[in-house]
């Protein structure tokens, strides 16, 4: 399902991509195509670099297209998990399929924070929360290949985000698979677009450096 476009369910959420992407919005009639034209060209390579430091801030690529929204064509940004963020963050990271993730390091003499953020998403992966006293260390790393429930439990490579989930009948991104965690040990989960789960994106990509892209992907 994943690798043939025509049986892919996520192929619907790239098409409504493409079509925002190419779409004029706000006073000042822009388009993403506007300023980045051809997104088989310019977004190339994109997705698989983030999250990274934008303008001092921590930014996966939902919140880049937010801020790109915002900033350039004078709209309120997408709401999170809504059909259209998703969707333009499928089409965009589908232009990147294929390639290595390859998360941008820092090139300055000092930390510009990506790896203060780096070394708190490892914290946060590694510390245990909820009622069942469990940290994400517990399940990804020390069980990964092991069975829950009759499914593999994986590494958390987040190599398909946004993904088609079967059992959400519907795309999703890597925010709300962590949400899911999170209530799945009794936990509080922390808000979508919070820095926690920025930092953790942060990590898990970093975690899978050099593994394909696959987005957008289909799991169970």
């Amino acid at each position: 399902m994943q690798e043939d476009d025509a049986l892919n369910p996520a192929t619907f959420w790239r098409l409504d991509g493409e079509v925002l992407w190419q779409t004029p919005v706000g006073a000042s009639n822009r388009s993403c195509a506007s300023c980045h034209g051809n997104a088989a060209d310019a977004m190339k390579g994109v997705a698989v670099q983030f999250p990274k430091i934008v303008s001092g801030a921590l930014l996966n690529l939902e919140a880049q297209i937010n801020r790109c929204r915002s900033s350039r064509q004078g709209q309120a940004p997408f709401a999170f998990e809504s059909k259209a963020l998703l969707s333009m963050a499928v089409f965009i990271g589908a232009q990147s399929r294929g390639l290595p993730i390859a998360p941008v390091v820092s090139s300055a003499p000092i930390d510009t924070g990506r790896e203060s953020n780096l070394l708190a998403g490892r914290t946060l992966f590694e510390r245990r929360i909820g009622q069942l006293n469990l940290a994400c260390v517990h399940c990804h790393d020390e069980r990964a290949g092991a069975r829950l429930g009759g499914s593999v439990i994986p590494q958390a490579h987040p190599t398909g985000y946004p993904i088609y989930r079967l059992e959400w009948n519907t795309v999703g991104s890597l925010q709300r698979r962590l949400r899911n965690c999170m209530t799945g040990v009794r936990a509080e989960p922390f808000p979508y677009g919070s820095t926690e789960l920025q930092q953790l994106e942060l990590y898990l990509m970093e975690r899978a450096r050099g593994m394909t892209l696959e987005t957008p992907g289909v799991r169970p």
